[in-house]
């Protein structure tokens, strides 16, 4: 009989297995089974499992202290944390407002745009627009700007509407056109958008470089983020880059905005800051905005009691210098493309398979019932559900995310190893998601 249990879990009713260490790109259960973590948790532990450098790390620091409250001092952890990622960010991104997790870093860079706004005389820009297919995490302010139909439902009434602008879901182009001749129709799309509200209105507009879990790695084609920064330039609205799932390597560049050669007003970060090894996220923030708030009002109002502690930062300090020591940033390029290369080999054994996109060590794999009209499975066979929890039992471990129109279903995952993963290690994880896919298809 299962001992009772009083943690609150994602499913009430369920009986979780206990994890009891982990080692590079493997999970152990207490029952000593082994999963090859093939999306990083959730998407985050991205160097891996038990790197010594990071837990010496932690131990140091936490032998002289582990908090300091914000507003009565700094620390040399998180000012050398900031000075590290001013050097990595692009451009004059050059700012870190330190906080606890991805969405606290949403929520902080909405109310710094409106701030921005405000200490510029323009009160009235207070609206921040989104896509719809996104997610932005789950407070009621992060959830608002998500157009993420099934988390949104239970909580519409507490909501914004602010997802009003069409995706680059080249896969399923929302306007029914083809990349190149459809002229880029979904950025323009942003450009219907502020019109529509009026750009006098407007402080800021988000998106994620690479779509996580609402679509499955859905990536633009090029040219679409040139076209959105020109944009919002046009407009005067801040853009919003949302690489909390994205950042520091995924996408085998630090930041995946540099796949396109555009910089942010703001970038938040979190996830693969510290991979998993503490609790921080960080909002990163243009000179311009910073000159503006410090010839003004010189606060940002925003803050969390465990915002900039010394132990976090000093933990994902290690965690970058590591990154940077054993080059993942390039090995999540070059591992990326051969994983991506695997997987479209799976795409031609299993026709439920209807795309394979991404990149570097961010790939999504969406599932469909019919190849030809791309038409998705119903949600009542739970194919997502299904799928993750057969790789599971066969010893891979994948992330759930939507696809699809909205109102008839989808199904798509992630897979996302660490960044320290190698070739065999891909083509292990490769193996496993092989004899899932057999089991999925032979019981669809």
């Amino acid at each position: 009989m299962d001992q009772q249990s009083y943690l609150i879990k994602p499913l009430l009713d369920k009986n979780y297995p206990i994890i009891s260490h982990g080692m590079g790109v493997y999970l152990y259960d207490v029952n000593g089974k082994k999963y090859l973590d093939g999306s990083s948790g959730a998407v985050t532990a991205s160097i891996g499992h038990h790197v010594q450098a990071v837990i010496d790390a932690m131990t140091v620091q936490a032998g002289k202290v582990s908090f300091v409250y914000r507003s009565q001092f700094s620390s040399e952890p998180a000012e050398k944390l900031a000075e590290k990622l001013m050097k990595l960010a692009p451009g004059d991104v050059n700012w870190s407002f330190f906080v606890n997790s991805g969405t606290e870093s949403i929520e902080t860079a909405m109310k710094v745009a409106i701030q921005f706004w405000q200490e510029r005389g323009q009160p009235d820009k207070n609206q921040i627009i989104s896509r719809w297919k996104s997610y932005h995490g789950i407070t009621i302010g992060a959830l608002s700007l998500s157009g993420h139909a099934d988390r949104r439902s239970r909580f519409e009434s507490l909501l914004e509407k602010s997802p009003i602008v069409e995706p680059p879901y080249c896969y399923r182009c929302p306007f029914n056109l083809q990349y190149p001749e459809c002229g880029l129709s979904c950025a323009m799309d942003l450009e219907r958008a502020i019109l529509e509200i009026g750009a006098e209105n407007i402080a800021a507009f988000v998106a994620e470089p690479i779509v996580g879990a609402a679509a499955g790695a859905v990536t633009p084609p090029d040219g679409y983020y040139q076209k959105v920064v020109e944009i919002c330039k046009k407009y005067e609205i801040l853009f919003i880059a949302d690489e909390v799932m994205t950042g520091i390597g995924r996408t085998g560049t630090m930041f995946a905005m540099e796949h396109w050669g555009v910089t942010p007003d703001i970038i938040c970060i979190g996830k693969g800051m510290s991979a998993g090894y503490t609790p921080i996220a960080a909002t990163l923030v243009s000179n311009d905005i910073i000159e503006t708030i410090l010839n003004g009002s010189k606060i940002i109002m925003s803050g969390h009691t465990f915002s900039a502690n010394p132990q976090s930062a000093a933990v994902a300090l290690a965690v970058l210098k590591y990154i940077e020591k054993e080059d993942l940033v390039e090995n999540a390029r070059v591992m990326g493309i051969y994983l991506k290369q695997l997987l479209e080999g799976l795409q031609v054994k299993y026709p439920i398979i209807g795309e394979v996109r991404g990149k570097g060590l961010l790939l999504g794999m969406e599932i469909v019932a019919d190849h030809t009209t791309k038409y998705p499975f119903s949600q009542e066979k739970a194919v997502t559900f299904k799928l993750i929890e057969k790789a599971q039992k066969n010893g891979l471990l994948i992330y759930p995310a939507s696809a699809g129109t909205e109102g008839i279903g989808g199904d798509a995952i992630i897979i996302a190893p660490p960044l320290s993963v190698t070739k065999i290690e891909i083509e292990e994880l490769i193996s496993i998601l092989d004899i899932t896919l057999a089991e999925i298809a032979e019981e669809l």
